[in-house]
């Protein structure tokens, strides 16, 4: 592993993810309380043995950086580093990213001086637990020039995915990125050749791509170079490398999302509360996801009736109801409020009691006020619910902008962006 370099895609501007990155990027977004999105494949690559670790990023990266400045410091008697790599206009290059391919393509003056023998593409923004060396030992043993991981899917999110077709010896001899109609049908593929019994391959009959590949280092390099008007890995450089090289594909069998939506965000947060065993869990022992650690008080809960939730340190919950949802650092609920399936990102700080007291301000305190009922909702961190609100989705639209009063729908669901205030009284 001391032969690996990961580089981790920051990605783009998170559209789709908007308003949780209307500030940050991506991978900053918090994720099961009290983590970051990038914790999950820098945590990988640590317990996988790679310790050469860069990332590349653009768009709100300030919290991102200020994030992994202060989580990963690696052993000065070690050759381990994290390091950010930010976009920048050169003299020979004056544009910013243009993909996922053409990121790596413009830090090639860095990447080409490396010792590595291979490079592992990672995505910033994705949920799962993968140990990387199984992945790098089948490049190895395959004598693959590019190794894609891959996983059986269903037809409902197969055109969200690169979809691949492998021969009898694992190598990629189709690579369709995000395909429809009949050329969609044209990837379907026996996928019980890959273990899945008859009932799951019926189920699950495409092999999408999860955007993570591993390169031999001199292959990249290649690829890049000859193709430099072609921007992205998974679009453009793979269909197109095929015949040339050897591209092997690697089985994930475990669980893995794609955080690229409100809606799978949401969802993947408040499956963490499932039980008895949520299908991604950071209970992990022999895996840990590491974060940055914070040295907070521990929950304070008072006469309050919780189930089927996940709380981090630092809350302050009084006399609350509180079912299948999923508070963050700091939380801090009154009483007779009323939470479900809800994500509460938490907050930046503690408010001081004089603060929190002072109604000359005419603003409610951070958290959730007294009597307040919050169902299916995302609340952003330092947001200031007053009393009585009601955040119920009453009309039921399942998109809409409303910014001047402080929230937007998306996928149904209702999110309070950061640092937004919701007076007293207030029915979305």
């Amino acid at each position: 592993m001391k032969q690996v370099t990961a580089v981790i895609l920051g990605g783009g501007r998170g559209t789709r993810l908007y308003p949780l990155t209307k500030r940050r990027a991506k991978p900053a977004v918090p994720i099961g309380g009290k983590y970051r999105l990038i914790d999950i494949p820098v945590s990988n690559c640590i317990n996988s043995n790679v310790e050469q670790i860069y990332i590349l990023t653009q768009f709100n990266s300030a919290s991102l950086n200020r994030h992994v400045v202060q989580t990963y410091q690696f052993s000065r008697f070690s050759d381990g580093f994290c390091e950010i790599l930010a976009a920048e206009q050169t003299d020979e290059n004056p544009n910013w990213f243009q993909g996922t391919a053409d990121a790596v393509r413009q830090y090639l003056w860095l990447f080409s001086t490396s010792k590595s023998e291979e490079f592992l593409i990672l995505s910033g923004d994705h949920l799962y637990r993968m140990d990387y060396s199984l992945f790098i030992k089948r490049h190895r043993e395959t004598n693959a020039d590019v190794t894609i991981a891959v996983l059986p899917t269903d037809y409902q999110r197969a055109s969200d995915f690169g979809l691949v077709k492998v021969d009898a010896t694992g190598r990629v001899v189709q690579f369709t990125e995000k395909p429809t109609g009949d050329a969609l049908e044209g990837m379907r593929v026996d996928t019980t050749t890959l273990g899945l019994s008859v009932a799951e391959a019926e189920n699950k009959p495409f092999i999408a791509s999860m955007g993570i590949y591993v390169f031999r280092r001199d292959v990249m390099i290649q690829l890049l170079k000859d193709q430099p008007d072609r921007t992205d890995f998974g679009k453009e450089i793979l269909p197109t490398s095929l015949e040339q090289y050897n591209v092997q594909a690697y089985l994930f069998d475990g669980y893995w999302e794609d955080i690229g939506t409100i809606g799978s965000f949401y969802e993947a947060n408040l499956a963490l509360t499932a039980q008895p065993s949520p299908p991604f869990s950071f209970y992990a022992p022999g895996a840990p996801v590491y974060t940055r650690p914070r040295y907070l008080p521990p929950c304070k809960v008072l006469d309050s009736h919780i189930t089927e939730s996940l709380l981090t340190e630092g809350c302050i919950i009084k006399q609350a109801r509180i079912h299948h949802s999923v508070l963050g650092l700091r939380s801090r609920i009154e009483s007779g409020a009323l939470i479900e399936d809800s994500l509460l990102m938490g907050a930046d700080y503690y408010e001081s009691p004089e603060d929190r007291h002072d109604l000359s301000r005419d603003l409610p305190p951070v958290g959730v006020g007294q009597n307040s009922i919050i169902q299916r909702a995302i609340i952003d961190k330092n947001a200031r619910i007053g009393r009585d609100v009601q955040i119920l989705n009453k009309e039921r639209p399942e998109e809409a902008d409303r910014a001047a009063e402080g929230y937007y729908i998306r996928n149904g669901i209702v999110i309070v962006p950061k640092d937004a205030v919701i007076p007293d009284g207030t029915v979305i």
